[in-house]
């Protein structure tokens, strides 16, 4: 019998706790709450967490806060904002959240949210060796969705990234306008937004600086972006 995934939803606001937790207790997971990050920290040491529901705005540590302070450390983490300002949401994108709400949102919409989200496999089921992309000494495990660099230490990627990279390594050399870049991403099931865009693109460019000065990803202003390195595939 298959385990249900466990979600936590983190919001100070005990009536949508108990919304969201029914709902999505009625769609096969297991879900519980946490009224604060403190409440979080400890759910989180007491047992094995596959999915956070996390509010924006609440007392004490924001949930802004809590994504930097996770680091893409803790599981995948899906925000809430009443505010539900683009500028929010490209901050908790920046920051590593994995995809963004904003209240009052449809249960059944974040549900969809939630199983993109889950739907990633866990790096426990996935096969070493699998397919990947390389180039210039990097490789991005096309399975596991592992990016490593030149000297062997993993970049931590949020879905949002490796659906850009994976589309710039895809199409290497060649002029990727934004409207492309949105087709392509969207088709690896990454929420992509078009005015996080350069948000996505300014990470990974810091991301894939190793030091050695090679610029990869190259705007050509006026028409889009290239990535411009040989890629092999193995």
């Amino acid at each position: 019998m298959e385990i249900p995934s466990r979600i936590l939803v983190v919001d100070d606001d005990p009536g949508i706790r108990e919304v969201l937790c029914d709902y999505l207790g009625q769609h096969g997971y297991e879900a519980s709450g946490a009224a604060s990050a403190s409440e979080m920290d400890r759910a989180l040491a007491a047992a094995s967490i596959d999915l956070i529901v996390l509010d924006l705005m609440m007392p004490g540590e924001d949930g802004l806060s809590v994504v930097r302070r996770l680091g893409g450390n803790g599981p995948p983490i899906v925000m809430l904002s009443a505010m539900g300002e683009d500028t929010d949401r490209i901050v908790g994108l920046e920051l590593g959240a994995d995809d963004y709400l904003a209240k009052p949102c449809n249960p059944r919409e974040l549900l969809a949210r939630v199983r993109a989200v889950l739907r990633r496999p866990r790096d426990e089921e996935l096969p070493t060796g699998g397919p990947a992309l390389t180039f210039a000494g990097w490789r991005l495990d096309l399975m596991r969705r592992e990016l490593t660099r030149p000297d062997g230490m993993l970049v931590g990627l949020s879905g949002g990234e490796f659906a850009l990279l994976n589309a710039f390594a895809e199409r290497p050399g060649r002029i990727l306008t934004r409207d492309q870049l949105l087709e392509a991403a969207r088709g690896a099931e990454a929420d992509v937004f078009d005015r996080a865009m350069d948000v996505q693109i300014s990470r990974l460019r810091k991301k894939l600086d190793d030091g050695s000065g090679l610029e990869m990803i190259q705007t050509v202003r006026g028409e889009g972006y290239r990535f411009d390195v040989k890629v092999t595939r193995r």
